[in-house]
């Protein structure tokens, strides 16, 4: 990748700002943003972070970061999943052994561990995923460093967002809240930090190992619904690296609760033409392809179901 004043990283062109509702200032709200400031300056946090990306930075066809084996992994994802759900998978016969990138809706914050406990052990899988939410607890960053493929991400969540727009609104109770916000949180935005997740990412797809990416950019809020735009970045990876593209569906797991039904889709691989500079037309007509691939793999008619849901609090915030 060209080192120039022009060059864009793949996130940069695919994840920018967008005007979008931001979530309501409640109690529930107020308190994670406040956690999260506290771990944005949380030293053994950032430190685990800065040390995860500048290791991975180091990937090539020689050289792998150190990490548990892709069953070993597989092994541990799938017997906590698999104690707590009843899990569907469909297709999966359709991810190939080769590099791919594997693009799924987002619901949850356990949608990777689902997905990294129904992969096929080869390529090994690495996510892309918010740095707070994976290092934001002890336990977290243990078994994230035993397990390995992960990608930390830093970027300002939206309720931080809606805090310093409230604060400038008017909001005097979250001025200072606000101010924390700014002077503590990485965005994330800077070119060097997109370079060099940019460089990871490559490196990783060039060396024969895959991405799971969520286009969405975001958790949606709704069974069987897209939050749209997707992002560009996802179909500028693939183009980049020449690899396909498998869309997967996750359904069910908005709302948890134990022994809830989630089910895994797994769409037909798509292939686009490799190049090393895509064109703003290419992108945009490969993620309509996309958007299609991933709609058709939802349900029309999904029912929430009812009745008792047991650990239904717990389950659904012990990621937060």
């Amino acid at each position: 990748m060209k080192n120039d004043k022009n060059s864009k990283s793949s996130l940069q062109q695919g994840d920018s700002t967008e005007l979008e509702t931001l979530p309501p200032l409640t109690d529930t709200t107020i308190k994670r943003v406040k956690e999260g400031v506290a771990a944005a300056g949380d030293r053994a946090i950032r430190q685990t972070i800065d040390e995860t990306l500048n290791r991975l930075e180091t990937i090539n066809q020689d050289h792998s970061e150190p990490r548990v084996s892709p069953g070993v992994r597989r092994f541990v994802m799938r017997s906590l999943i698999h104690t707590l759900f009843q899990v569907r998978v469909e297709n999966l016969e359709r991810i190939p052994q080769q590099p791919a990138i594997l693009a799924a809706n987002h619901l949850h914050h356990i949608d990777p561990l689902l997905l990294l406990a129904e992969l096929p052990t080869q390529p090994h899988y690495y996510i892309l995923g918010d740095a707070r939410t994976l290092y934001n607890k002890w336990w977290k960053r243990f078994v994230l460093g035993f397990t390995g493929g992960v990608i930390p991400l830093k970027r300002v969540w939206k309720e931080e967002v809606a805090v310093m727009k409230a604060a400038k609104a008017g909001r005097e109770d979250l001025v200072e809240l606000a101010a924390a916000i700014e002077e503590t949180v990485a965005t994330g935005e800077d070119i060097h930090t997109l370079r060099q997740i940019d460089r990871i990412v490559l490196a990783i797809l060039a060396r024969g190992d895959g991405m799971i990416l969520f286009p969405e950019g975001r958790l949606g809020t709704t069974e069987t619904q897209l939050h749209l735009p997707l992002k560009r970045g996802t179909i500028i990876y693939a183009l980049r690296a020449g690899v396909p593209i498998i869309p997967i569906a996750l359904i069910g797991t908005h709302d948890l609760y134990l022994r809830k039904r989630l089910t895994v889709r797994v769409g037909e691989p798509l292939h686009f033409p490799s190049t090393s500079r895509p064109k703003r037309q290419e992108v945009d007509l490969a993620l309509v392809t996309l958007e299609k691939a991933i709609v058709a793999l939802l349900p029309t008619n999904y029912q929430e179901p009812t009745g008792l849901k047991l650990l239904h609090y717990f389950l659904n915030h012990m990621l937060w």
